[in-house]
């Protein structure tokens, strides 16, 4: 049994509050140094077309400071049709994330499509792993897609939670846990490992984790920061830490 899931933090929204002033304030590095400190694995950058969150130079500075964390990992996610490859190319980060945004999107909503991305996607997933990054996938929790993105050549799927989130407290719930779990395992049969994220938050993340085989790493910003505003950085992530070790004992 795999001793416990990964957090990495998803810095985009302590981005989007620095951007609405002029004075570089709340700083990402101190953000990111801090939720290191506290046990997150990792961290999480989504650099939009119109860095209405994320900018060019936060991706540069944080690759420059994850040198100080040689233990911990950066994922850079975003759509590879746009701008992410160029971040990709010149920063390796250890893994990056393909999602199937829009360039003016509100927030990821929707995974790949086996039947419509399958050309696209396979040469940049090819280059990202000449380059030594690990490709996961955003994907909807669909057992049956699962083998089509291990023959793209994914290493992982980063299951899109919204709608597990969302049944949360419904009658839905066990419904939906169960198609994560059984989208969970068709991935791992097909050879992939499985990444998740999307409005998990503490509330709901320790049934995710616990019923849902084989999670290596979730990916968590928006609850996550929202959190921390009231906690601190440092408490939030060993809060959220607390969630997921609670989901293996």
């Amino acid at each position: 049994m795999m001793q416990s899931t990964h957090l990495s933090v998803n810095l985009n929204k302590v981005a989007l509050i620095r951007n609405t002033r002029h004075l570089g304030i709340p700083s990402l590095i101190r953000a990111a140094n801090q939720c290191l400190e506290a046990g997150a694995s990792g961290i999480t950058l989504h650099p939009r077309p119109d860095e209405r969150h994320i900018r060019a130079h936060d991706v540069a500075d944080i690759a420059a400071m994850m040198k100080d964390w040689p233990a911990k990992e950066l994922n850079i996610e975003g759509n590879p049709l746009q701008n992410l490859m160029g971040f990709v190319r010149k920063y390796q980060p250890h893994q990056a994330t393909f999602v199937p945004d829009s360039e003016g999107q509100f927030t990821s909503d929707h995974g790949w499509s086996p039947e419509h991305d399958s050309t696209k996607l396979r040469p940049l997933i090819a280059e990202a792993k000449a380059l030594g990054v690990r490709v996961s996938l955003f994907m909807d929790a669909e057992a049956s897609s699962m083998a089509w993105a291990k023959s793209v050549g994914a290493d992982r799927v980063e299951l899109y939670t919204e709608p597990y989130a969302a049944a949360w407290g419904t009658p839905q719930q066990s419904a939906q846990l169960k198609r994560f779990a059984d989208a969970a395992q068709a991935a791992i049969d097909a050879g992939l490992q499985v990444n998740a994220g999307h409005d998990l938050n503490l509330a709901n993340l320790t049934a995710f984790v616990q019923q849902v085989p084989g999670v290596q790493e979730v990916s968590i910003g928006h609850a996550l920061i929202a959190d921390a505003l009231e906690m601190g950085y440092s408490e939030t992530v060993k809060a959220y830490l607390r969630c997921i070790h609670a989901a293996f004992k």
